[in-house]
């Protein structure tokens, strides 16, 4: 079960389009870069294009990138409030420590199986919790039941007690 979600994620990752662009500011938030996208916008007006760059902040599980780097980014899966890509490789490195001097860029089946493994341990806890949690619910209930026959059985002997004591006529006259 683990494979095949493994596969249909790694393929719908390989699948995403690949944006470049700049890298903007990086170090300042861990493992976040903004990279900022060229584009254009049309206006009907003028009949002209003019520049309309789009930034994104984009995952760096590895926090390699540094500010000036041109990189390629694909769409994945959402990791923040608003973090929904990630760093596929470095295109050019810019200023600074060159690329085979900063730490790997993981490849997408690497992000895929980490989060895989990631998923696989969540749902254990949450079933060992689930288990955890039906054990707390039969203690408790066999701790009300115990209780019950307690009080049954000191019932019972109080009852018998007092048959007794006035059967062979041991009450005495304060008790009645």
């Amino acid at each position: 079960m683990a494979s095949s979600s493994i596969a249909k994620n790694l393929a719908h990752l390989n699948s995403m389009r690949e944006i470049h662009g700049v890298v903007v500011t990086a170090g300042l938030i861990d493992k976040t870069v903004k990279v900022r996208v060229g584009g254009l916008k049309w206006n009907n007006f003028l009949k002209k294009h003019f520049d309309d760059p789009q930034t994104y902040l984009v995952h760096d599980p590895a926090n390699s990138l540094r500010q000036g780097d041109v990189v390629a980014i694909s769409p994945g899966w959402r990791t923040s409030k608003s973090k929904r890509h990630v760093v596929k490789h470095i295109i050019a490195p810019g200023a600074g420590l060159p690329i085979s001097a900063r730490p790997p860029i993981p490849s997408a089946e690497e992000l895929v199986t980490k989060k895989a493994i990631k998923r696989d341990a969540k749902q254990a806890r949450k079933s060992l919790k689930e288990v955890a949690e039906k054990v707390e619910r039969s203690l408790e209930f066999a701790k009300s039941e115990v209780a019950k026959a307690e009080k049954e059985v000191k019932m019972q002997t109080l009852i018998m007690a007092s048959r007794t004591k006035k059967k062979y006529g041991w009450v005495s006259k304060q008790e009645e």
